[in-house]
């Protein structure tokens, strides 16, 4: 399989850090960045904006690249998933709670500490440990 690649939104709000609860695999169940695949065509910032607007119905404002993590799952000898994920500050634009749609199966403002403990993806727990290391 060849590698994909998908983007995620780190947006923190007052100390809480915005996570969504995985609804498919990879990860379902896990909590994560809203984030997803890009599209032929889209450009990156684009697309961290459309999946933020989709799992959580909040638009955003890109602030800038934090970091690029890689996501890779082996089954049987072989490569099951392979993401290389672009991960992006991004603020949000006006105000609102955050609903889960998509396929997020959940999604809330987390204060940074809890969130630290939660069943979390590999990315998610990458990105907030940049996170923690740029504070």
């Amino acid at each position: 399989m060849a590698p994909q690649v998908a983007v995620a939104a780190l947006v923190v709000k007052n100390g809480a850090v915005l996570l969504v609860r995985r609804g498919q695999e990879p990860g379902a169940g896990k909590w994560s960045l809203p984030g997803g695949r890009v599209e032929p065509g889209e450009r990156l910032e684009d697309a961290v904006l459309r999946e933020l607007e989709e799992e959580t119905g909040l638009r955003g404002v890109v602030k800038g690249l934090l970091g690029i993590s890689e996501y890779i799952e082996r089954e049987g000898g072989g490569v099951k998933h392979h993401f290389v994920i672009l991960i992006y500050r991004v603020d949000v634009a006006g105000g609102g709670e955050p609903r889960a749609s998509g396929d997020a199966a959940g999604a809330a403002f987390v204060p940074l500490e809890e969130a630290l403990r939660m069943e979390l993806t590999h990315t998610a727990r990458e990105a907030l440990r940049v996170l923690l290391g740029n504070v």
